[in-house]
């Protein structure tokens, strides 16, 4: 069998782990398999593309502020026939609105954020104006504020990685992947559905919405669902003064700038299921919160919209990183639940020294594996958007 890595799926979280596997001295093939090449229906580009460290757990905190430096420096880093990689990073904070009961909890976070080296402090309302003057705080008690966050473009950052990691001798292939292939505890390699069988000893799973599908028909069952997200696109009437930071209102209701418009989105409750269908409808129940918490959102003209999907965990709303204890060679970054955009450079690199150097160097993803379902050591993180 040929010396060689096989990653299913070639978003930001395969297409990280590729670059970083050449990056840490992985020297035999590595075949990325894509079923969609145009990205029309990945998530990547899909997402709101914040990026924050805001969590309530440190192995988020920890994974989103690694991240984040990445991103900063990211543009000169990721060089594109030596232009910039720009993928548009916008420093304009994450800002997370409060009411009197949330206070305990926020408290809490703040504390632990703090303690890991993540600048967050506690705004009060007279201070939420300082930053959107538009404001209406009559019911907040203030909001948890990170200036170091923000949102770039992930379609951009994705296809830096894809670039670097082809320019690395990483091939792409345009296929799906219909089953991945084992024998006596441990993975083949894969068959596609044109019936194309390519093997390998070591099989990673980064498909993303899509990826439990594939675990399932190992045999090999996670606690994960395809859950839609729907996203708006809205013109105000009037602009606003300031640049706003991703904000998320007590509702869970989130918008943030997108050029001189305005994105924005909600974790409603739907079935589990590929639906990429966006509906106006959805916009008119947002629309009251909106325009409650921003006077400049009475009135507006929606644009547009979009749907992706979240790899939702059930078990805790956390990515499952690394390999299964029942598989040997199957390797697994999924699960995010709304949160790999901004992990998929810590996560690519995690993989990648599990791989090349048998243990996590940089960090200790451990608290993300699988089996802590079954050591009922969940990592319940309540920061979820």
């Amino acid at each position: 069998m040929k010396h060689r890595i096989i990653i299913v799926g070639g978003g930001v979280m395969g297409s990280s782990t590729a670059y970083h596997l050449r990056k840490c001295g992985y020297e035999g093939q590595i075949i990325v398999f894509e079923k969609d090449p145009a990205y029309e229906y990945a998530s990547t580009p899909r997402s709101a593309g914040g990026i924050r460290q805001l969590f309530t757990t440190a192995i988020n905190i920890t994974l989103s502020r690694y991240s984040l430096q990445q991103y900063k420096q990211f543009s000169q880093t990721m060089k594109i026939n030596g232009d910039p990689a720009e993928i548009d990073f916008k420093q304009r904070g994450y800002l997370f609105l409060a009411t009197d009961d949330m206070l305990s909890a926020m408290e809490k976070q703040q504390k632990l954020q703090n303690e890991l080296g993540v600048p967050s402090r506690f705004l009060e309302p007279a201070e939420l104006l300082a930053i959107i003057p538009e404001l209406n705080p009559t019911d907040l008690a203030g909001g948890l504020f990170c200036p170091e966050d923000g949102y770039l473009d992930p379609y951009s950052v994705m296809q830096a990685y894809k670039y670097e990691a082809r320019k690395k001798d990483v091939e792409y292939v345009s296929e799906e992947v219909d089953m991945i292939l084992h024998d006596r505890g441990q993975v083949t390699g894969v068959k596609t559905k044109s019936g194309r069988v390519e093997e390998a000893k070591v099989v990673m799973n980064c498909a993303g919405a899509w990826g439990a599908e594939l675990s399932e028909k190992m045999g090999l069952p996670l606690p994960i669902v395809a859950l839609k997200r729907q996203i708006f696109l809205f013109d105000p009437a009037v602009p606003l003064k300031n640049p706003l930071p991703l904000t998320v209102d007590p509702t869970g209701v989130y918008f943030r700038h997108e050029g001189d418009r305005i994105i924005t989105g909600f974790s409603d409750h739907v079935k589990p299921g590929y639906d990429f269908d966006w509906k106006r409808s959805h916009f008119e129940e947002l629309w009251p919160i909106l325009a409650h918490r921003i006077t400049n959102f009475e009135s507006l003209k929606l644009e547009s919209g979009w749907a992706g999907l979240y790899d939702y965990n059930l078990k805790d709303q956390n990515a499952i990183i690394g390999s299964h204890p029942e598989m040997r060679g199957y390797y697994m970054a999924l699960g995010f639940s709304g949160h790999g955009m901004q992990q998929a450079p810590g996560v690519g690199l995690g993989l990648a020294e599990l791989i090349c150097k048998g243990a996590y160097e940089t960090i200790d993803l451990t608290p993300l594996r699988f089996e802590r379902f079954a050591e009922n050591d969940l990592v319940l993180e309540h920061a979820i958007v």
